[in-house]
């Protein structure tokens, strides 16, 4: 397949390495700094069991993802719907746009400028852009995709790529599974700049997390969802598989860069007020990194 990746950060360039080192034509569409090194160098993909420079092509112009047929679509999630509109005009009808974010509601608001298949996915990963053109890859490397046209196409050359990838009719669960694990992580890992590992050795960590998931948990449930897993499970897994990780939120501000937490946190707040529910730790989390951003302008 020739697959594009729609900001080129990452998440995007672990999955994008993974696909060429198994022979597919990847492009990538990024920042100037990445598309630089990317062109000139290749990219540099630091995993775990290996150190590789994979040639790759690269722009800042989404019109180098004509003819893609697998669309990573990577950005932050409050440029989803402009980076959408930026990518339409190149693609085929048939091109799968696979939602690679944070969040829970990408997938459907990129369907409102797009008329391509969106499927939204679930990723678990602890990746970092270590300088430009050059990811490092810390831990796990999961996919559970939502079904759509071209999506078995995709989840079959994830695997052979050696990324793990299901297909699952309860995306919308597995999506607020991730949420409730990134509410959990990422306010307390920005707000200390710390890594989850050190994060949950701190006098009161584990408890304060508990009651975000609590507050989450009690919004899903008015939200209608039914979460896929063990949601205490699943959050505890994150201390023994990315210890070393520090969260997309944390990296953000440690950039001076605006973070996604109003898709975090500040979603569970405003959906928590929309049914009538105090959610107090999420709402402080919020406030908090929302003023750390503010210091940074």
């Amino acid at each position: 397949m020739k697959v594009a990746v729609m900001g080129a950060g990452a998440v995007g360039c672990y999955f994008a390495g993974m696909l060429a080192r198994a022979g597919h034509e990847v492009v990538l569409i990024g920042r100037p700094q990445h598309v630089e090194a990317f062109n000139t160098k290749g990219l540099r993909l630091e995993a775990r069991t290996f150190d590789e420079t994979i040639p790759v092509k690269a722009s800042t112009d989404p019109a180098i993802a004509a003819g893609a047929d697998l669309v990573l679509f990577c950005v932050k999630s409050p440029d989803t719907e402009t980076a959408g509109a930026q990518l339409r005009a190149h693609l085929a009808p048939d091109t799968l746009v696979l939602t690679l974010q944070n969040g829970t509601d990408n997938a459907e608001r990129l369907r409102t400028v797009i008329p391509q298949p969106v499927s939204a996915a679930v990723v678990y990963v602890a990746t970092e852009m270590a300088g430009p053109g050059h990811v490092k890859h810390h831990g796990r490397g999961e996919l559970v995709i939502e079904p759509a046209a071209r999506s078995q196409q995709a989840a079959d050359a994830f695997i052979a790529a050696g990324v793990p990838t299901e297909i699952s009719d309860n995306v919308r669960g597995a999506l607020w599974l991730k949420l409730i694990i990134n509410c959990a992580y990422n306010a307390l890992s920005a707000i200390t700049q710390l890594p989850y590992g050190k994060l949950v050795e701190g006098v009161g960590v584990l408890e304060v997390m508990g009651y975000l998931v609590a507050e989450c948990k009690a919004v899903a449930a008015a939200e209608g969802v039914t979460l896929t897993g063990d949601v205490d499970v699943a959050v505890r897994k994150i201390i023994e598989t990315m210890p070393a990780q520090f969260s997309s939120t944390a990296q953000d501000l440690a950039r001076g860069k605006p973070s996604e937490i109003d898709h975090l946190n500040g979603y569970i707040v405003r959906r928590a007020q929309a049914h009538g529910i105090a959610t107090p730790v999420n709402l402080t989390v919020y406030a908090l990194v929302k003023l750390i951003e503010s210091k940074a302008r």
